[in-house]
């Protein structure tokens, strides 16, 4: 059996929700059952990547390695400009 977590109106996820979700995966484990992360927003995936946990549970969502990282600009500049602050 498969029981699907809902998580979309989880807006500031903590490490405490990355532990209630492993606690709950744990028990839904020991009673022969799964759990699956559902909606989960960029700020719990990240936490759940950083936790070892995205691959347990986020299953239907792709592995971790697979979703699309945050892209960072850097700009360029000459040697001559002083740092901005």
């Amino acid at each position: 059996m498969r029981l699907t977590v809902d998580c979309g109106d989880v807006t500031e996820p903590s490490l405490a929700t990355v532990g209630a979700l492993a606690r709950m995966q744990l028990n839904a484990k020991r009673s022969g059952c799964t759990i699956e992360i559902e909606s989960a927003g960029p700020a719990l995936l990240e936490l759940l990547d950083l936790a070892g946990l995205a691959a347990l549970l986020l299953k239907g969502q792709g592995k971790a390695e697979q979703r699309e990282q945050a892209r960072r600009v850097e700009e360029e500049r000459e040697l001559g400009d002083p740092p901005v602050l």
